[in-house]
């Protein structure tokens, strides 16, 4: 793999991030700048903290550490949209969201465990 955008827990996390972008702006107007906003950037913060991480490989410490930072990001992404889901059950799209961060908590716990456990740091 040559770039982090190589790696299917990034892909999933960008496809994730603007799907949540787009489902925010529905939510109701005194919320886009609270629950809207705190969700957006949990959301994008995954994507961006496995980049982060990806760009220090070379130390397999900062690389764990960095994938760790994504999975919180992640479960509080999750906390928010369930959230919202349970806020606003008229808006759609949401409830689908849940079972697709839990798909990619459990692919990021899994990246990390193989970077722990397997990683060589590139030369």
């Amino acid at each position: 793999m040559s770039s982090y955008k190589d790696l299917d827990i990034y892909k999933l996390a960008f496809r994730l991030c603007l799907k949540v972008h787009e489902l925010s702006l529905n939510l109701p107007r005194f919320e886009l700048y609270e629950q809207g906003s705190q969700v957006r950037r949990s959301s994008k913060s995954i994507k961006d903290q496995i980049a982060e991480g990806y760009g220090r490989r070379m130390y397999k410490s900062d690389f764990i550490k960095f994938l760790i930072y994504a999975q919180a990001s992640n479960d509080e992404c999750l906390n928010q949209i369930e959230t919202i889901n349970a806020l606003y059950t008229d808006i759609s799209g949401w409830k689908e969201l849940i079972s697709e961060y839990e798909m990619l908590g459990k692919k990021i716990n899994k990246f990390i465990q193989y970077v722990e456990n397997n990683w060589k740091s590139p030369k």
